[in-house]
């Protein structure tokens, strides 16, 4: 078997993952990353992203990025309920604002911008197994060709996703950990049509959740809350349409040809375990968050900044304390954005089996938002995002 010699091995080319390279890069630290998917897997998988003001300017370091110029600057977010819109508006309440700018373009830019920089990026790579964490890390893998290797390290990051190979490593069995799944999904549709609102909709309808966003001029994002057994292909066009239009009463969507249609399941998860001797675990390795909150990649992005700062400081200057607390300061920020994310769940989703108090008691927590400044700043907030830790 070959084996290869990096400073870190970081398994997943996702953004935690290329980022991370990124920072280290910068740093003067060598990295290889491996990824199981191909580039064209990787770029054309079409993922939602509203990325907070604190992503978009560490977005912005990266030459190529097109996250402020492509991206489109959202001042704020509808809520709907009882059949009326109510506008958050985020400059006036934080002096904040948010971007829609989808993953896969996020990761397009970033691959472009670290094959650039002659970053060792590998894709069609599956990692194995990863042994020896607690002393010198090794990472087993076979390559796009059917190859085993070896890479040896003094660090080896878990940036790979919900299904993360490393987590075993670092944190134990796939069960160590907290969970929540929800009695929910939404059925998400993209469809050639015109926006039907400038800024995105969230709307509690009594028969269940819709929101309505946008990806361009000419094709949008849309989805309403379903069982998390429903298949994609059980709706014509037509019965789609109707499900979105009852649940965002007062406003008339713009139709269009629906071209690709999925269920989204819901979850909550954070791993038993961030970090264990010579490994750590960064974005969905480490936790993932229901959708409703729009905290998935910008909490990776939190994650990787204090990574990539802690290894600098372990690898350059032998210093522990940052790796040391990687994983309490994390976990601060991870349970915040868990509670985020789960209060807007509950506050806008029709439970199974709700009755009249329940539905009554979620129009009074919606008008307790919307009809105080403080409410309204508190969700304001947390969408735009907390501040982000400092690095380099």
């Amino acid at each position: 078997m070959t084996v290869e010699r990096t400073r870190v091995a970081i398994v997943g080319a996702g953004p935690a993952g290329l980022l991370l390279s990124h920072l280290l890069a910068a740093a003067g630290v060598e990295s290889i990353v491996v990824d199981a998917r191909s580039r064209q897997e990787i770029e054309t998988t079409i993922r939602a992203g509203i990325l907070e003001q604190g992503t978009v300017e560490v977005l912005d370091g990266i030459e190529g990025s097109r996250a402020r110029t492509v991206g489109h600057r959202h001042d704020g977010i509808e809520l709907r309920f009882a059949g009326e819109g109510h506008r958050i508006d985020f400059p006036s309440l934080v002096g904040r604002s948010v971007w829609l700018y989808p993953q896969h373009e996020v990761l397009k830019d970033l691959i472009a911008a670290r094959l650039a920089a002659g970053q060792d990026l590998r894709f069609s790579t599956s990692v194995t197994a990863v042994h020896d964490v607690d002393s010198e890390p090794r990472v087993v893998a076979t390559d796009a060709d059917g190859a085993p290797f070896e890479i040896r390290c003094d660090f080896v990051v878990g940036a790979d996703g919900s299904r993360s190979v490393v987590r075993p490593a670092v944190a134990g069995d796939r069960g160590n950990g907290a969970f929540r799944e929800y009695p929910f999904a939404w059925f998400g549709v993209l469809c050639e049509a015109a926006p039907s609102s400038d800024e995105l909709i969230y709307s509690n309808a009594p028969d269940g959740f819709a929101l309505i966003s946008q990806r361009s001029e000419t094709v949008q994002r849309m989805y309403f809350q379903c069982d998390p057994s429903t298949d994609p292909d059980a709706f014509s066009e037509a019965e789609i349409w109707d499900a979105l239009q009852r649940r965002v009463p007062g406003t008339r969507l713009t139709e269009g040809p629906i071209f690709q249609r999925d269920v989204l399941r819901f979850r909550s998860f954070v791993a038993g375990g961030l970090r264990r001797g010579r490994a750590a675990l960064v974005g969905d390795a480490a936790h993932t968050v229901p959708p409703t909150g729009a905290k998935g990649m910008n909490l990776a992005i939190a994650d990787v900044l204090l990574l990539g700062d802690a290894l600098r400081r372990l690898l350059f200057e032998h210093d522990e304390r940052g790796i040391d607390a990687y994983a309490e300061t994390a976990l601060r920020r991870i349970w915040k954005a868990q509670h985020f994310s789960w209060w807007m769940t509950s506050m806008l989703h029709a439970v199974p089996g709700a009755d009249a108090f329940d539905r009554q008691r979620q129009l009074g927590e919606l008008r307790g938002v919307i009809e105080s400044e403080a409410g309204q700043r508190f969700l304001a907030e947390a969408y735009t995002g907390w501040p982000l830790p400092s690095t380099f």
